[in-house]
């Protein structure tokens, strides 16, 4: 389940580098473009995951305490569902600007 405080990071995170206009809208001049931005997005989800592995390989060889691979898990199942949402979202524009009439 997303988290209000988990959406307000992932927001956060989105409105890195963009810049308010007049207008209110959020023009980006020398931030990422969409597609850098999910990159980036899939390469944290990819790293926590990492981290995960890491943690439960240093915790079965009694290097690690347990609260820590429990927040790592915690971190990278947040950091998935987030963009599982975001993902949704994207799918859910997509469809509707193709059911768009001409």
């Amino acid at each position: 389940m997303l988290s209000p405080m988990m959406a307000a990071r992932a927001y956060a995170a989105a409105q890195n580098g963009a810049k308010p206009s007049a207008g209110g809208a959020s023009v980006s001049e020398e931030g990422p473009d969409f597609g850098a931005m999910v990159t980036h997005a899939m390469n944290d989800v990819v790293s926590s995951s990492k981290m995960v592995e890491h943690q439960m390989a240093a915790h079965t060889q009694g290097k690690a305490e347990l609260v820590d691979v429990v927040t790592s898990i915690s971190s990278a199942q947040a950091s998935l569902e987030t963009m599982m949402a975001v993902r949704d979202q994207v799918i859910s524009a997509y469809q509707s600007i193709l059911n768009m009439p001409i």
